[in-house]
């Protein structure tokens, strides 16, 4: 069991914001963690790995990793961490990079093979591609046996088909070492199909804390279809407008009234929804 009961003041998309998370997780439980950007997803993983420090407790399997007498470094904590950037070491190869954090060749040859890197584990990094720098990260990060895993938008960076691999391979790993996993990602998808459990910051604060299916699946009222997305333009054509807004990675079409067009600002975070609607899939 893993609780965690933290505050600390951030500088917010808001201004000056709380962080203020009291949740305990399961042993072998794996959380996705979402919400706006500037919410403090970061700072609480980043408090979690002992690299920031935060007021509060922190308990992992009965074991004080922080409380008012407590703060233990980032080396005595067995977590992995996987970065957005990959944090490589540039002059070792991948499979020195392994054994920085632990001599089990064993281990590291197995955490390669299944990660498809064996026929690469003398390459250095700068000759690796996107992908296989982040698989390279992810099994530097298993080599510890980590307690705790923590993911900043590992995958953020990387194209669909190269995503959908290492959503695979985490998963995976993850279920073999029975790690608990913490992962910060703002695609449903990723969420839907790799976490048992959504929670969602905003301003420092849970709002919302469940299944995936059903945080993701929420909509108002009688909407049977709801997107949130970013407005980019508003075009006028014959005696209609036209509403373009940007949808994860897809842009779309939506008409909408001459006082919509009045009212909504470009650049607005906006929500698509439709009460009927019979969808076509092919």
């Amino acid at each position: 069991m893993l609780k965690i009961s933290l505050q600390k003041q951030l500088h917010g998309a808001i201004g000056k914001m709380n962080l203020d998370v009291n949740i305990s997780i399961s042993q072998g439980e794996f959380v996705a963690l979402t919400g706006l950007s500037g919410s403090g997803k970061t700072t609480l993983l980043r408090s979690l790995a002992g690299l920031e420090k935060a007021q509060g407790t922190i308990e992992v399997e009965n074991e004080i990793w922080q409380d008012t007498n407590i703060f233990l470094p980032v080396q005595k904590r067995k977590i992995g961490f996987v970065f957005q950037d990959y944090a490589l070491f540039e002059n070792m190869s991948v499979l020195e990079n392994l054994l920085y954090v632990s001599k089990d060749k064993k281990l590291a040859t197995h955490l390669l093979e299944i990660t498809d890197l064996l026929t690469l584990k003398d390459r250095l990094p700068n000759t690796l591609s996107g992908g296989q720098k982040q698989r390279v990260s992810l099994c530097r990060a298993m080599m510890n046996r980590p307690k705790l895993l923590l993911m900043d938008e590992p995958l953020s960076a990387l194209d669909p088909q190269m995503r959908i691999k290492l959503q695979n391979e985490i998963l995976q790993l993850h279920k073999e070492f029975n790690t608990t996993t913490i992962m910060v990602s703002h695609d449903p998808s990723e969420i839907y199909k790799l976490s048992q459990r959504v929670i969602v910051l905003k301003d420092g604060k849970i709002t919302d804390d469940g299944k995936a299916k059903d945080i993701l699946l929420k909509t108002t009222g009688s909407a049977k279809f709801s997107f949130d997305g970013k407005l980019l333009d508003i075009i006028k054509v014959d005696v209609i407008y036209i509403a373009i807004i940007a949808i994860g990675q897809q842009i779309v079409e939506v008409t909408i009234s001459s006082q919509e067009a009045e009212n909504f600002k470009i650049g607005q975070d906006i929500t698509v929804s439709t009460k009927a609607f019979a969808p076509w899939i092919k």
